[in-house]
């Protein structure tokens, strides 16, 4: 049961961060990005990459926290009474 809850927080994450990275650097490009005065000395792909997990995590929280606050779900006893693995 672990695994399905791991599956259900990371899948629909990884797919709204892909919507949202597209969303996102379709407004802003990488090179007018500054941090603290400075422009990053990293690639194109690498700030769409770091991007990507940086929106990936938050996402990954968000229905991580939706998970937790589900009734119904425990991960110790689910399945036991009804004979699931």
């Amino acid at each position: 049961m672990k695994y399905r809850i791991l599956l259900w927080i990371l899948w629909p994450s990884f797919l709204v961060s892909g919507l949202a990275e597209g969303f996102l650097f379709s407004f802003v490009q990488p090179d007018d990005l500054v941090f603290f005065g400075h422009h990053p000395n990293i690639s194109d792909e690498g700030i769409y990459t770091l991007g990507f997990f940086a929106i990936w995590i938050f996402c990954a929280l968000s229905s991580a926290l939706t998970t937790y606050i589900l009734p119904g779900i425990d991960t110790d006893s689910a399945g036991k009474d009804r004979g699931v693995l």
